[in-house]
Parts: structure tokens; C-alpha cells; sequence
């Protein structure tokens, strides 16, 4: 039975289950992010001082980070043996299950130190979910799509990342501006996390219909699966996770905008004065127009390369990224709208909408979720723990946006270093990608 006549691929259905799946995992994960820097630090740290709380806040939030890179052993594992549709719906039943409950927490003067205790324990699950769920998606829309569109297919992935990260301060913008304060910290911060069971719902059922892909089917049936996947990768693929891991960094720019930039303009240690509605309606519709540039910058990279594309996003996100943080010292609504539209909707979607197939053109089918997950969400961690830093660097004060500013340029020359000393591979055929191996080790010969 030969493979072309036994399996067909189905892009579309594939980059829009991705799209899907990716907005509701990432509803769940950034609507954490919103709620950790607008009313965790009241409800959940409410005997510390305020500067303490907020720390300690956006500390919970990197915590997931750290469950990310040893979820993205499990994760890689199951994805490049049993298949990518396990880990695609692993993950999101996992991460909407871990959200439903914390909305579900008594808080510190109902419990006392159990209710940051617990919260820290979910927000664990949460990454546990999420070092699987982009590394699982990419790899389904990649191997579904054709030769010379794998960026603009592989780049919804992210698209539905950005979508998820509307929906959240979408959900949390009505009930911070029409409830009062004690009713948003006493049930209304609970609604978006409870929402969740939806997510689950419609997530679940969208995924399980999507098939496999025909490159992991055309493997399995050649028996070509290793065993051990993790053994295959870090023997004969550890540069290509190695250059993954740093060209990861520049997820750290995001969260920075997204997490500590809320933080900066709406805490009271730093006396700007920003109102909260003023960013979340920056998130909201910086990510709505990213949403649409991301599939125009993914198809972009299909005709003039990855690299061109990724850099030119990378040096852009060092610049653009510390003219936001200027602009929010300055309290003026439109240069905060500016300068954020064009970080996020353009400079860092062109990061996004190209490391999707960038990452997965490093790597041949038989590695290629076990080195996107690992490599990844290792480098993801310092992009869980740079709204932490960046609060510690601040120090409280307005005028702190300048160290941050020097940590955003370090991130992204490490990244963009990483890009650079690769090669481009936007022409690659699929049959010849992670081919760099030494001929010895290359060998396709069974393992499993």
C-alpha cells in the first residue's frame, strides 16, 4: 500500500483546529497573566505591601513556566511515539480543568498561605498543559500542509495564540469596568476562569476529529518510530535544540508587553496612573490586528525566507518594545496605543508567525515534536519569569522602564544571534529537513 494513495493531507482543517484549539488553551493561559497583575496581588498576597504583592503575583504567573520544560519531556515523547493528536488533546483537557478550579480557590483571608499554595499547584497543571500544546499543534499543521505554504499554514497556530490572548482581556474588560471593586475581588475575577468548562467542551470535540498526520502514519507503518524519541534527539539533533532553546527568548518580549507592561501603567509603586481599561483595550486590539498579520507574515516567509522575516521582527521588537515602556511614563493614551499596536500587531507577530515553521524545519518527523517542545519551553521558562525580572529591575519606580529596556535589547540579540547562525531551510524539501546529521546517525533505520 503506498503512502501517497494511503494518506492525504488536510491543511485547512488542520490549521484551523490548530487556530481553535490555540485560542482556547491560550484563553485560559494569558486570562491567568490579566488576573495575576490586576487582582491576584489583593486577594492572594493581601498581608504583604503592595510593590511584595504584585511581585509575588507575577511570580505565580512564571511558576508555570518552569512545569513547561519537564512537561515538554511527557509531552515530546508521547507526541513523536503514540502521535500528535494525543498530545493535542491531552493538553487542552489538561489545561481547562487546572483554570475551572482556579476559579474555584477560597483566597488568603478565607485560608490563609493554602490559597497561594494552591494556586501555584494549578498554575503548575496549566504549564504541565501548555509545554505540549504549540509544539503539538505546529507539528500537525506543518505535516498537513504543502511543501511551499508550510509557513502560512503552520503560522495559525499562533494566530489562534493571539486570539486566545483577545478573548482573555475581552472577558475581563466588562466586569473590571462594571463591577465594583469589592464584587470584582470577591466572585466577578472568578467568571473567566470558569468559563473554562466551555473551553474543554468545544476544544475537545474539535480535535478529536482531526486526523493524524500522513507523515507520522507514513512512519509508523515503514516502522520508523523510535522508541525513544528523546534518546534520537539529544544523540543526533542536541544543536538544533540548542539554537531553539535561544532563539526562544524573544517569547519573553511578549509576556513583558503583555504582563509586566499592565503592571507598570496600572500600579500604584509606580505612580503613572494608567488605567487598566486603557490596556486592556491596548491588548485587545493590538492582538486583533495580529491576528491577521500573522498569516500574512507566516505566507511571507514561504516566498522570501524564514530568516529575513524573523530577524527583521527581532530587531524590531528591541526597539518598538522600549518606546512602549517610554510611552507609558508619559500617560499619553495615544503613544501608549502607538507604540504598542506596532510592537505587537507587527513587529513581535512577525517573530510569531514565522517561529512555528522555523522550529519545525529544524527538525525531521521522527524528532520533530520532542525538539519544538523541549527546545521551546526551555527557553520559554526566562519568558515566564521576565515580567518578575523586570518588576525586581523597576524597583517601583516610573523611571525604571530603562533597565528594562536594556534586558529587552540582551533578549533579543540573543534570539536573533540564534536565527542568524542557522541556515535557511524555507525551501527544504520535508523529506530532507534535520538532514545536517552526521551520515552515521542519519541512517533511517527502525528503532521502535
Amino acid at each position: 500500500m503506498s503512502t501517497t494513495t494511503t494518506y492525504v493531507k488536510q491543511p485547512r482543517k488542520a490549521a484551523i483546529a490548530a487556530w481553535i484549539g490555540s485560542t482556547l488553551e491560550y484563553y485560559d493561559f494569558f486570562v491567568y497573566g490579566t488576573i495575576a497583575a490586576l487582582v491576584f496581588p489583593k486577594i492572594f498576597f493581601d498581608d504583604a505591601d503592595p510593590a511584595t504583592g504584585t511581585l509575588a503575583s507575577l511570580a505565580t504567573f512564571g511558576v508555570a513556566y518552569v512545569a513547561r520544560p519537564f512537561g515538554s519531556f511527557v509531552s515530546g515523547h508521547i507526541g513523536d511515539r503514540v502521535g500528535r493528536k494525543s498530545v493535542m488533546v491531552g493538553t487542552l483537557v489538561m489545561m481547562g480543568a487546572s483554570t475551572f478550579l482556579i476559579g474555584c480557590l477560597p483566597t488568603y483571608s478565607q485560608i490563609g498561605l493554602w490559597a497561594p499554595i494552591l494556586l501555584v499547584l494549578l498554575r503548575l497543571l496549566q504549564g504541565l498543559s501548555a509545554s505540549g500544546e504549540q509544539a503539538g499543534a505546529n507539528s500537525m499543521s506543518f505535516e498537513h500542509a504543502p511543501e511551499d505554504r508550510r509557513g502560512y499554514y503552520t503560522s495559525w497556530t499562533l494566530s489562534g495564540t493571539v486570539s486566545g490572548q483577545v478573548v482573555a482581556p475581552a472577558i475581563v474588560l466588562p466586569l473590571s469596568t462594571f463591577l465594583s471593586e469589592d464584587q470584582l475581588l470577591s466572585w466577578g475575577w472568578r467568571v473567566p476562569f470558569w468559563l473554562s468548562a466551555v473551553v474543554v467542551v468545544v476544544g475537545y470535540l474539535i480535535r478529536r476529529s482531526l486526523d493524524e498526520t500522513p507523515e507520522f502514519e507514513a512512519e509508523e507503518a515503514r516502522g520508523e518510530k523510535p522508541s525513544v524519541p528523546l534518546k534520537v534527539l539529544f544523540r543526533d539533533h542536541w544543536r538544533g535544540v540548542v539554537r531553539v532553546f535561544f532563539a526562544a527568548f524573544i517569547a519573553s518580549t511578549g509576556t513583558l508587553f503583555s504582563v509586566f507592561g499592565l503592571a507598570f501603567a496600572t500600579s500604584d509603586e509606580y505612580g503613572i496612573g494608567v488605567s487598566s481599561t486603557v490596556m486592556l483595550w491596548l491588548a485587545i486590539v493590538s492582538n486583533f490586528i495580529a491576528i491577521f498579520t500573522i498569516p500574512y507574515f507566516g505566507a511571507l516567509s514561504d516566498r522570501i525566507g524564514r530568516k529575513k522575516v524573523f530577524l527583521t521582527g527581532q530587531v524590531g521588537c528591541a526597539v518598538s518594545l522600549s518606546l512602549f515602556f517610554w510611552s507609558v511614563t508619559s500617560g499619553s493614551v495615544a503613544l501608549i496605543f502607538l507604540t504598542g499596536i506596532v510592537f505587537n500587531s507587527f513587529l513581535y507577530a512577525m517573530t510569531n508567525a514565522v517561529w512555528p515553521v522555523t522550529y519545525s524545519e529544524i527538525f525531521p518527523t521522527e524528532v520533530r515534536l520532542s525538539g519544538m517542545a523541549v527546545g521551546t519551553q526551555f527557553g520559554f521558562a526566562l519568558a515566564g519569569f521576565g515580567p518578575t525580572i523586570a518588576v525586581a529591575l523597576a524597583g517601583g519606580d516610573s523611571s525604571g522602564w530603562l533597565p528594562v529596556s536594556v534586558m529587552v535589547v540582551v533578549i533579543c540579540l540573543i534570539s536573533g544571534t540564534a536565527i542568524a547562525l542557522g541556515k535557511e531551510t524555507y525551501k527544504t524539501p520535508m523529506n530532507k529537513l534535520g538532514g545536517d546529521v552526521p551520515a552515521p546517525r542519519s541512517a533511517m533505520s527502525p528503532v521502535g
